[in-house]
């Protein structure tokens, strides 16, 4: 179960930061992504990453 928790919390962190990005617009890639320079994707972002820091912060409980 921890291996999952690690895991899933870092696929969950490395997504919010991808979509941190992309909403600020730091990461235009791909050019084509609906969510280039849209800042409601950096909020969503950040609560993606948030939740993947409490899972990886769980895994080491």
């Amino acid at each position: 179960m921890r291996r999952f928790l690690l895991v899933a919390g870092l696929f969950a962190l490395a997504v919010g930061l991808l979509w941190i990005g992309q909403g600020t617009g730091t990461v235009p890639w791909p050019r084509s992504s609906f969510m280039v320079n849209q800042l409601q994707w950096a909020g969503y972002g950040a609560a993606m990453a948030g939740f993947g820091l409490v899972l990886i912060w769980q895994s080491n409980q």
